[in-house]
């Protein structure tokens, strides 16, 4: 059984910010452009670019937001940022 906070799909939709449901059924458009702000590792620097940022997928096995270069967010923390919007 997956955990309520495990992304199920992710689609781009402009800028920084992504549409993400997840496997209890929660919707929420976030923008994470603030996250890309002020001094980054390599992982997190080439997100700032918008056109590297919208190569985001879900990881099949970690059931969360990856990029190619191996970059992640936590889905516990993404849902509950979500959640805080509703």
């Amino acid at each position: 059984m997956s955990a309520p906070y495990e992304i199920r799909t992710v689609e781009h939709i402009g800028g920084h910010r992504l549409r993400l449901t997840f496997t209890d059924g929660l919707v929420g458009d976030l923008d994470l452009a603030t996250k890309f702000e002020g001094p980054l590792g390599p992982a997190f620097g080439p997100l700032r670019d918008v056109s590297y940022f919208a190569t985001v997928a879900v990881d099949d096995e970690l059931r969360t937001i990856i990029w190619p270069n191996g970059a992640d967010l936590a889905p516990d923390v993404l849902h509950e940022q979500v959640m805080s919007l509703t």
